[in-house]
């Protein structure tokens, strides 16, 4: 319905206003002949600016077949006449031959003054209008958007949904397309908008319409981007074009663990990286277990990030990363970073730190103070804490020395003792009874 709207709001400009006299009368030569065309000529204007159309066929049509080459103007205001005649028609089969006649106006003007890239828009426009729902014509309107893209290189923005509707209708009447084509002249569909994007042209509306006519033809999911897609880049795995074309529908259709996907994210994000693709590009490799492809990945992204909260969320994830490896200060370094640049990442940072301190026991426990090698675990109680980690605390406070273990070292709760090992924090001693 919106297209509709669109469409009749566009024809109104097409249609306003009637030809005017043009240069290049070319009356007959013979006197009789002449005063009979300037009749006619006169007559059919009369009726036209009355909007009698049907009264000024018969006046039209005789210039049409006795002086065809009188002037332009006939042929512009004819189908203006003709088109009017067709609205005001009831009876079907008569409409459809006024509609035709419009089409054979622009044919005649074009065999006789050799300048299509003049009308070929408003004729595809008609078209459109007339036969979009015919499976016998609706190839030939095709034809017609095509060639005024050809001669002009563009169409007005409002009538590129409109085109790209026929190629869904002519599709779905007579099977004319593959996939792949479809998706081609989709592309190029979408090009012209963004051609008249650059020429400062608000394009929101038609853009919307063209996708929604793309999703209407269910014709891409996953499967399409992987099996049909997918192969191209495969084939020519350096063409961005290609590549550009599998991410942006993966984004749309929530593509995101296909091998198409990844291929076409490493060599964008190589090309032309910005935060976003190599965010993403470092989550799909930490997805798949490669660690050590992500960070190298995770520390460009850092370079990229735009704020504080781009930079956490990487120095979170670096963090996941350097723990997996064992490499636990350098976690902790992450996570605590991660932390001062967004607190609300101060949850997630404590919880791992604490059980980064869980975990080390037995690479700290020295054997000789049961107290000082169970100071690892109150270390991770205080970043459990931290993180408001209730479960964490429980299990952390279990692992606390208990009262008798204090007494038979001589230490009191409440005292200071240092964790050593990499762990390297001063904790006040307490039990776990």
């Amino acid at each position: 319905m919106k297209l509709k709207s669109t469409l009749l709001a566009l024809g109104a400009v097409l249609l306003a206003g009637y030809a005017q006299a043009q240069d290049g009368w070319n009356w007959p030569t013979d006197p009789a002949q002449e005063a009979l065309a300037r009749e006619k000529n006169a007559a059919y204007v009369d009726y036209m600016k009355s909007e009698q159309f049907i009264e000024a066929l018969k006046p039209l049509n005789w210039l049409f077949v006795n002086t065809p080459e009188l002037n332009e103007s006939i042929y512009i205001n004819g189908v203006n006449i003709y088109k009017g005649a067709a609205d005001k028609t009831a009876d079907a089969a008569q409409k459809l031959v006024y509609q035709d006649s419009v089409m054979a106006i622009y044919e005649k003007r074009g065999q006789i003054y050799n300048n299509p890239e003049k009308w070929i828009e408003n004729k595809a426009y008609f078209g459109y209008q007339f036969f979009k729902n015919d499976k016998e014509r609706i190839g030939g309107v095709i034809a017609d958007f095509e060639k005024a893209i050809e001669l002009n290189g563009n169409i007005n923005h409002q009538l590129v949904a409109a085109y790209f509707n026929l190629i869904y209708l002519n599709n779905a009447y007579n099977k004319a397309y593959t996939g792949e084509q479809v998706l081609a002249k989709f592309e190029m569909a979408s090009g012209l908008l963004n051609k008249s994007e650059a020429e400062g042209k608000d394009v929101t509306s038609s853009r919307s319409l063209l996708e929604q006519v793309l999703i209407n033809m269910e014709l891409i999911d996953c499967d399409f981007i992987e099996n049909t897609i997918g192969p191209k880049l495969a084939a020519d795995p350096t063409n961005l074009d290609i590549a550009n074309q599998i991410f942006r529908y993966s984004v749309q259709y929530k593509c995101y663990s296909s091998n198409s996907f990844l291929a076409a994210l490493e060599l964008i994000d190589s090309n032309n990286p910005t935060f976003a693709t190599s965010q993403v590009r470092a989550m799909r490799y930490m997805s798949a277990g490669d660690f050590d492809k992500a960070q190298p990945v995770l520390e460009k992204a850092l370079t990229l990030a735009e704020n504080n909260k781009q930079k956490g969320e990487i120095q979170m994830e670096l963090a996941k990363i350097h723990t997996n490896a064992g490499r636990k200060a350098a976690a902790r370094t992450a996570a605590k970073e991660a932390a001062a640049l967004d607190a609300e990442l101060t949850a997630t940072a404590y919880s791992l730190i604490g059980d980064l301190y869980m975990s080390s026991f037995n690479d700290c426990k020295g054997g000789e103070s049961r107290a000082k090698d169970y100071s690892v675990f109150i270390a991770a109680y205080n970043a459990y804490q931290k993180a408001g980690d209730s479960k964490g605390m429980g299990s952390a406070r279990s692992r606390f020395p208990s009262k008798e273990e204090l007494f038979t070292e001589g230490l009191q709760v409440g005292s200071s003792i240092s964790t050593g090992c990499w762990v390297g924090e001063t904790v006040s001693l307490a039990t776990r009874d």
